[in-house]
């Protein structure tokens, strides 16, 4: 259980309606996963917008709801945030729900139009065979230690991800080795998120269809490495 307070650090509030000093049980962007004392966060995404859900998971037991619009009706019970951008905000309600726990091992963040799976996994396998225990999050597979956990995308949504990485760090992990997409950072799913060091494979034409130039295409890759901390090393 977590103080909603304490897990809004770093989000970009506009306006909150009822308080904030109210416990969570956990955070969830399906409507269709939310329980008592759940957060929802209204994520508007390609085909459909969590703000259309906000009745039903108030019905479900929501105590909170994250949102970019307010709803015309505002229940005494339920406390709304209305905030910038709902994607960047989950993952800093993510990162702060779990306690950060990308700083408790060395991320390596493998970025490229191609050659991400395999650098990724190449890295992965020679850190353990050096006999440190390690987790992979790729498109074919994730790993913590030598549990495979299926993949769903090349770089899961932010609750997903944090989740799975308070696994790694519960399961002692000390190094773990990441695809990170462009579509992932321009969807803000590894805001928040701690690298150690980012490597850059290469770049080509792909991915247009969702980043329409090429040059915006660039920008979103260079992002990444713009944000690394200042002791993160990259290569590329």
């Amino acid at each position: 259980m977590k103080n909603l307070q304490d897990i809004l650090y770093k989000v970009r509030i506009k306006e909150v309606y009822g308080s904030t000093d109210i416990d969570v049980n956990d955070i969830q962007i399906d409507s269709r996963n939310v329980k008592q004392g759940s957060v929802f966060i209204a994520i508007k995404g390609e085909k459909t917008d969590g703000h259309k859900f906000f009745d039903k998971v108030i019905e479900q037991g929501v105590v909170a709801i994250i949102c970019e619009a307010l709803p015309k009706k505002i229940l005494d019970n339920i406390t709304y945030v209305q905030v910038e951008n709902t994607h960047e905000a989950v993952a800093y309600l993510a990162n702060n729900f779990y306690n950060e726990p990308s700083k408790k091992f060395k991320l390596i963040g493998v970025t490229g139009t191609n050659g991400k799976t395999t650098v990724a996994t190449v890295l992965y396998k020679l850190f353990t065979q050096l006999g440190y225990k390690c987790g992979l999050i790729s498109t074919v597979q994730n790993m913590v230690g030598e549990t495979v956990i299926p993949a769903t995308h090349t770089t899961p949504d932010a609750i997903s991800l944090n989740k799975l990485f308070k696994q790694m760090a519960d399961e002692n992990c000390t190094h773990v080795f990441m695809e990170v997409s462009s579509h992932a950072i321009h969807q803000h799913r590894i805001t928040g998120v701690y690298f150690s060091g980012g490597i850059f494979t290469n770049i080509t034409h792909d991915h247009l269809d969702y980043h329409k130039t090429f040059d915006e295409y660039i920008k979103v890759k260079k992002k990444f490495f713009d944000d690394l901390p200042a002791s993160a090393f990259a290569i590329s």
